[in-house]
């Protein structure tokens, strides 16, 4: 099992930097940040844990600038999103920043992507709700066209453009392992057709096993290789029994989720969960 860590990076909590530092010392394999690139004062949109949103969703850095942060403070730690946020990004600004990170970070960037709820902060980029879908494969699409080939070029109903050249290309190949969020048909369906792995919330999740061996299932009906999908367990609890169940299910690496704190108030828990290493 691989052991992460996840925070909102924001403006009063610990540094990334300092944490990305305190995380590779104490053996963790990686640190995660999720992304919003604003919140719409409007709230019409519930927040899925049904509480009043948190504070830090507004407050977030953005994650492609607090994970180049945390690589250059470090060396063995590989740097994920959890998530990004595709429906809310050109593709062609994207593929860039993704292969620029992991190539200033030696091969260590982790793809961690999902399609989203807030549906007015959507709006704002031009994204409509309901095909947010479609367009996050077709982004995702193109943009492994730009990370593999010399002159990409997409035509779609929502990405459109002839030949490029797009530099740099990703150290790791063919490209960054994508992990895809979420919960649920199209969530599993979208890991089959265009993911390198799932990253599901286990409290969303009645039984994590059985959508595990359904999703193994899935793939290998599609012509997949079950093995070949990792499961990252995001946001997991940090005690023991539960990081077994998480093994025996099938999870390769589990995510804690840390508080958007002072140093004094963070610290404490890395290294308590060290421990479970």
């Amino acid at each position: 099992m691989k052991y992460a860590l996840s925070i909102f990076p924001t403006e009063y909590a610990i540094r990334i930097d300092e944490l990305a530092r305190a995380a590779e010392d104490r053996g963790f394999e990686s640190l995660w940040v999720p992304e919003h690139t604003h919140i719409p004062t409007s709230r019409r949109t519930p927040y899925p844990a049904g509480t009043e949103l948190p504070k830090e969703y507004s407050h977030t850095l953005d994650p492609f600038v607090a994970l180049a942060a945390a690589a250059a403070v470090t060396n063995k730690l590989k740097i994920g999103t959890a998530i990004c946020l595709v429906v809310e990004r050109d593709p062609i600004v994207l593929a860039k920043e993704v292969a620029s990170l992991d190539l200033l970070s030696n091969g260590r960037f982790l793809f961690g992507v999902g399609v989203g709820w807030n549906a007015e902060e959507m709006e704002n980029h031009g994204t409509n709700f309901k095909t947010r879908r479609s367009l996050m494969k077709e982004r995702i699409e193109a943009m492994k066209a730009m990370w593999t080939q010399e002159e990409p070029q997409y035509h779609g109903r929502f990405v459109n453009f002839d030949p490029i050249w797009s530099y740099p290309k990703p150290v790791q190949k063919p490209h960054p392992p994508i992990l895809m969020g979420g919960q649920g048909t199209k969530a599993l369906r979208a890991v089959i057709e265009y993911c390198d792995g799932w990253m599901p919330i286990p409290a969303r999740i009645e039984n994590l096993a059985a959508q595990i061996t359904d999703l193994r299932r899935q793939a290998e009906q599609a012509g997949r290789d079950p093995k070949g999908i990792s499961i990252t367990i995001f946001w997991g609890r940090t005690d023991k029994a539960s990081i077994e169940q998480y093994e025996s299910a099938g999870a390769e690496r589990v995510i804690f989720l840390l508080p958007p704190a002072s140093r004094d108030a963070v610290m404490p828990k890395i290294d308590e969960w060290a421990k479970l290493i």
